[in-house]
């Protein structure tokens, strides 16, 4: 790296983003489908304003995060893919307890990290840290899970207004997506 590339902050030659998407567009044509995947993306995304300051909001929390199904297989941490786990219906849960939630029915790179951290899928913990803080107003009542069944109609036309719905009767002003 020369001096000029350090003074403008730029990243090493090595460190570059993970290609991903070529990744899961091989994959899914290894298991057989008969065309690779299309990523659903908009040319604009709707923005709005929080109505009022974050730390007066009541912020939901949104995860693709499975609750754990006994006799489904290996879902711990480290525990390779596991199509079993996943599921197909939005779920909610109480956001004052601590649930048991697994992503071993999601693709992500097990050979650089793991599922050992909870609060990398559900951060739970330190949504409630923030409101104690005074970061943010407070969390709100559910948590909410998101299929990821790869049907990108059955996502925008079903699971997204399910999830805006409990998210409203929430009263909650906004909500953090954590997909994985």
């Amino acid at each position: 790296m020369t001096k000029t590339d350090e003074a403008l902050g730029f990243a090493a030659e090595f460190d570059t983003p993970v290609g991903y998407m070529a990744r899961i567009r091989a994959y899914y044509l290894a298991l057989g489908y008969d065309n690779p995947y299309r990523w659903a993306h908009y040319a604009s995304v709707p923005f709005t304003a929080l109505a009022k300051p974050l730390n007066r909001s009541r912020i939901a929390l949104v995860t693709t995060a499975a609750p754990y199904q006994p006799g489904k297989g290996d879902q711990g941490p480290g525990a390779t893919y596991n199509a079993s786990a996943k599921f197909y219906a939005v779920y909610s849960g109480d956001s004052a307890g601590d649930p048991d939630l697994r992503i071993s029915h999601v693709g992500y790179d097990r050979l650089h990290t793991t599922a050992e951290d909870i609060n990398s899928y559900l951060p739970l913990v330190q949504l409630r840290a923030a409101a104690t803080r005074g970061r943010i107003g407070s969390v709100a009542q559910h948590f909410h899970g998101a299929p990821t069944n790869r049907s990108q109609v059955t996502t925008i036309e079903q699971d997204c207004p399910d999830i805006l719905a409990r998210i409203r009767e929430d009263q909650a002003d906004a909500a953090i997506i954590v997909a994985n």
